[in-house]
């Protein structure tokens, strides 16, 4: 595994049905696209942000900055932790995050959606540690065509 990327996180979370009950995924990607934590709640609010930050900071250490949308849950969670000085806010600063969403998207489609959280949670992160394996940055695609 890489050393630990702590110059920029884009924190977003997704929303995914398992038997018509709304799900949350929550994901850090660091500054280069790849996926260092990802996360499933019940719930969209303080609790779950400050718990999946929480268990990303202690895995990963504090980054330097941290790229959200506007979700006041970032933000409460933050102020919790302490680090509201290092959270940047914006409508298209998080494209980031949004992006490492659709090969999970595509292969959960291919999968016919989730039954269990648990089964969820398991996907989510061997899928994670694949995609970061095995995707290769842009200028090394245009290099092998």
């Amino acid at each position: 595994m890489r050393c630990y990327s702590n110059l920029q996180w884009h924190l977003d979370e997704v929303f995914v049905k398992i038997y018509g009950v709304q799900h949350y995924l929550w994901r850090a990607v660091d500054h280069e696209g790849e996926v260092l934590e990802s996360y499933v709640t019940k719930f969209r609010d303080r609790a779950a942000a400050f718990k999946f930050l929480k268990k990303a900071m202690k895995q990963y250490g504090q980054p330097e900055v941290i790229v959200t949308d506007k979700l006041c849950s970032y933000g409460a969670a933050m102020k919790v932790i302490g680090n509201v000085a290092r959270l940047e806010t914006g409508r298209w600063r998080n494209n980031r995050a949004e992006n490492s969403h659709l090969p999970f998207r595509r292969r959960e489609s291919a999968m016919h959606r989730f039954r269990r959280m648990r089964s969820l949670q398991k996907f989510v992160s061997v899928h994670a540690s694949v995609v970061n394996r095995f995707d290769l940055p842009p200028e090394t695609s245009l290099v092998l065509m």
